[in-house]
């Protein structure tokens, strides 16, 4: 099975630097679906859910080459609508394709999508939204087939708010006739990367960054080079790894302004954060301290995909407790799993207490998913003695290579297999 093993217990000291953003170039990528030319993307994260994406695409006639972190994704050709079972099936961001092929096709079938393990995330929201724009979608009990005679704007007040579903509106609505509103819009900095992508190359984009959008539709896009920003959450999870195990790290290219809520977080918990250009220095000395209450909001708020490593650092803080989960039902899947390294916590439905310890001790874990997993490699890097994490693929889908990263800082940490017999 394959593993990451870690022996854990110093301080950090070193310098990470932060990969391009899984969140954002993925809709990017379904973006460059919609112009008739070759698109060049800097920055791009290799990571397993960015192949599985690229896979996808080119089992629909686009052609891709690779120099490094550089893509350049010719979408010229770009016909059918059958896609590889296995990629959709594994990563939910295949959804994103749906809008941007109905734009360019129209007519897609489709397995839904599926992905983590986090909770309810239903796609009721997409095919809702595709409908009110014209979009006839037939569902059947694996799939569903989707087809259109031509996409035509449409108000949309989205009941809460989703990330997902904005990005595949927005991808539907730049080339659709007439004009696009969404309510109640996602706000997140990767829904301003698609829309900063889309307006690059020539949609009519107003409101981006804010809670309504409105997309005029245009009749054509034109080929563009973008550079994927830096990923918020990769450096959020190193953020929340300086302080499970305490000492100093430089994250360079950190997106800082992204990410005051983790920040404010850290700060009350007792580390020192100084912001610059380059990144983000973090120094950690002494026991943390406990929060009294973290709770998970949507942008600009606390971001729910580092509720996990922010977990993981309460575990070692001094006092008592609470972290609340409001946007995912099942995210507190890793609290077996911190337990068996020592940690005390209790769970009552959507929120967790925690009382604080002095050290985890190392232990054979298992990963479900890829926030929880890295998670528990931040915990692994904290704990005194060895720690083996399996099913390192989750972990995958949005870490490049945490281990090297995490070597960077001090950490003796490496990527392994190991049999059924050796658990």
């Amino acid at each position: 099975m394959d593993a990451i093993q870690i022996y854990g217990g110093n301080c950090l000291e070193g310098q990470i630097r932060i990969q391009g953003s899984k969140n954002a170039v993925l809709p990017i990528l379904a973006a460059t679906l919609l112009i008739n030319g070759v698109c060049e993307i800097e920055n791009v994260p290799m990571i397993s859910d960015v192949y599985h994406m690229l896979r996808l695409m080119e089992s629909l006639c686009c052609t891709i080459e690779r120099d490094g972190h550089t893509l350049r994704v010719d979408a010229s050709g770009v016909s059918g609508c059958d896609m590889p079972s296995d990629s959709v099936v594994v990563m939910r961001s295949s959804i994103m394709l749906l809008g941007a092929l109905l734009a360019r096709t129209g007519n897609v079938s489709m397995r839904y999508p599926g992905g983590c393990v986090i909770g309810r995330r239903p796609i009721d929201l997409h095919l809702q939204g595709l409908r009110r724009m014209g979009v006839v979608i037939n569902e059947r009990e694996d799939g569903f087939d989707a087809e259109t005679a031509g996409l035509n704007g449409a108000v949309h007040r989205l009941p809460f708010v989703s990330v997902g579903a904005t990005e595949n509106l927005v991808l539907a609505a730049v080339l659709a006739k007439g004009d696009t509103v969404i309510e109640n819009a996602a706000k997140e900095p990767e829904i301003l990367a698609l829309c900063e992508f889309l307006q690059k190359a020539g949609a009519k984009i107003q409101g981006a960054g804010t809670g309504r959008l409105i997309v005029r539709g245009v009749e054509r896009l034109h080929a563009v080079s973008y550079r994927v920003p830096a990923d918020r959450i990769v450096a959020g999870t190193y953020l929340a790894a300086c302080l499970c195990s305490g000492g100093e790290i430089f994250l360079k290219e950190a997106p800082c302004s992204q990410m005051k809520a983790a920040m404010m977080a850290a700060s009350d918990m007792g580390a020192r954060i100084r912001e610059s250009e380059e990144g983000m220095l973090i120094t950690c000395k002494g026991r943390r301290k406990m929060p009294s209450v973290l709770k998970t909001e949507t942008y600009p708020g606390f971001p729910t995909d580092l509720q996990s490593a922010f977990l993981a650092a309460m575990t070692v803080a001094e006092g008592d407790g609470v972290l609340e989960e409001t946007i995912f039902e099942n995210r507190f899947r890793i609290v077996p799993q911190l337990c068996k390294m020592g940690a005390r916590i209790c769970c009552f439905e959507n929120r967790v207490c925690v009382t604080g310890i002095g050290r985890l001790t190392g232990a054979v874990l298992e990963a479900e998913e890829l926030r929880g997993g890295a998670a528990l490699v931040v915990a692994g890097s904290a704990a005194e003695g060895r720690s083996i994490i399996y099913n390192r693929h989750f972990i995958e889908r949005g870490y490049e290579d945490i281990c090297q990263d995490l070597r960077d800082v001090g950490v003796r940490c490496r990527k392994t297999d190991f049999s059924e017999k050796d658990r």
